[in-house]
């Protein structure tokens, strides 16, 4: 039972997430856990405001004898990425997550847990609620639709926070210290097709690519995990070239940030050379665990009859499709040369989705460098265009340079070795924080990024380790005491 939780420490956190658990709030789905926070900020009769695209922002004065201190805002996003295992049965805009205790990690029962953001959510819950903690001037702002357009931070409107300091509450590593993030851009692809008729003497079948661990595809980007629609593309290049098989549906991946971890693609092949696919399919799939064994240990393609489909794709579009996409870049383009260990540009092909004479194809481009974004931009436009798609870039977020001279991120430093007895590790990510367009509405904030420890996220083994949340408490509640006076 998912309350089990809440008897963890720090109490006061771990109920917050609960109820925030209970909550349903799916991205671009909010409007129940905007009332959820409307409700609490004024409970605690505290000024709560809501903007036009649908952010929150609490205020809370600073407790006695700490006016003079500069003003903190804290920052989190209240939208979650909706992903569950296809054997799950789960309604994102209904029904409450089921977390669960395993050992020293809460993670839920085969879904996505929501600690990205819920977990920093939580914490500034519990610090606007607290009659004890020490600190300055508050604002707690809780953003919307971080996770599929960051609509709540582009929305931000100036002039409405008074706050000097943003501790955004979104990271995923306990004791490390993020001062930069990479920018990113959507690409969107679409290939229009005809539907011709079923030839005679062909049998369908259904190919499936399941069984990765999929992940973020910032954070997790450079963990060489598989990508199931690169995967099955491969197959399928081998397939329709050497076996005259044909495409009839091909769908991938989930959500524009998750590796994908499953695909399919129903097809027809000659009666002839059913057992030649069959054996083509064991092939590759001891190709892929060969290549991939390590870090996708329950990695699996298979291959089933299937129902005779209502149409194919034309020949000509689809070996263009299956070009395009194989040749698409994915994964990681470059790492960073001026924070070691850190990627600098990648990209993920995230979804790949036919339907009613068109597919759809959608990838995630990211960068710290803007230059070397706009060059990723034009490789992948350059791919799709030679296939004959249409390509269109929105959304596009600049990233967020690092300021080694801030005066926050000396305190904080300071604290955590007192506290603990080592240095946090000040760091980049390669993963489009809102800092980076928060600061260019607010460009006075001093920022730092911060979390407890995560696994997994934007997928159904997301986790959150819960010794790391009260770490990450307790190193909070000393930052309170301890920021400078303006």
């Amino acid at each position: 039972m998912s309350k089990e939780i809440v008897n963890l420490e720090p109490l006061a956190v771990w109920e917050n997430f609960y109820k925030l658990t209970q909550v349903p709030r799916p991205s671009k789905k909010e409007e129940k856990i905007q009332s959820f926070m409307m409700d609490f900020g004024k409970s605690l009769g505290l000024v709560t405001e809501k903007d036009k695209v649908g952010n929150i922002l609490i205020r809370k004065p600073a407790t006695p004898g700490m006016e003079n201190r500069k003003g903190v805002v804290f920052q989190g996003h209240l939208d979650m990425v909706p992903q569950k295992n296809n054997s799950t049965v789960h309604d994102f805009e209904k029904d409450p997550i089921d977390a669960w205790i395993d050992g020293e990690w809460v993670r839920a029962r085969g879904t996505t847990l929501g600690a990205d953001n819920g977990i920093g959510v939580a914490c500034a819950m519990a610090v606007l609620q607290s009659k004890t903690l020490v600190h300055g001037p508050l604002e707690a702002l809780f953003t919307c639709d971080e996770e599929t357009g960051m609509t709540g931070a582009f929305g931000l409107q100036p002039n409405w926070l008074n706050g000097d300091i943003l501790l955004n509450m979104d990271s995923e590593e306990e004791g490390e210290l993020y001062v930069g993030c990479a920018g990113g851009i959507n690409a969107d692809i679409e290939f229009e097709y005809d539907e011709v008729i079923i030839p005679e003497d062909v049998t369908p079948f259904k190919l499936v690519v399941s069984g990765l661990k999929g992940g973020h595809s910032g954070l997790d980007i450079n963990l060489g995990r598989g990508n199931a629609n690169k995967l099955i593309v491969r197959f399928l290049k081998h397939a329709t070239r050497e076996l005259d098989v044909r495409l009839a549906e091909i769908n991938g991946g989930g959500m524009r940030n998750a590796i994908p971890r499953e695909a399919y693609a129903v097809v027809l092949v000659p009666t002839d050379n059913i057992s030649l696919l069959k054996k083509a399919v064991l092939r590759y799939e001891s190709i892929y665990k060969n290549e991939l064994g390590a870090v996708e240990p329950t990695l699996t393609f298979t291959v089933e009859e299937a129902e005779v489909p209502k149409s194919l794709i034309e020949e000509r579009v689809q070996d263009d499709i299956i070009d395009a996409i194989y040749g698409c870049p994915n994964g990681v383009i470059r790492m960073s040369d001026g924070m070691p260990g850190m990627v600098e540009t990648s990209t993920n092909l995230s979804t790949i989705k036919s339907s009613k004479g068109v597919i759809f194809v959608k990838c995630l481009l990211r960068s710290s460098v803007d230059t070397a974004k706009d060059d990723l931009v034009e490789q992948v436009d350059s791919v799709f265009a030679l296939g004959g798609a249409m390509v269109s870039f929105d959304g596009g977020y600049p990233g967020w340079k690092p300021n080694m001279d801030s005066e926050i991120l000396a305190q904080m430093k300071e604290i955590y070795l007192k506290k603990f007895g080592r240095t946090p590790a000040v760091m980049g990510i390669h993963a489009g924080l809102e800092c980076g367009i928060l600061g260019a509405v607010y460009p006075n904030w001093d920022m730092i990024s911060f979390g407890p420890t995560m696994r997994s996220p934007h997928s159904p083994d997301e986790r959150v380790n819960i010794p790391s949340v009260l770490k990450f408490w307790d190193f909070l509640v000393e930052i309170l005491k301890n920021i400078p006076v303006k």
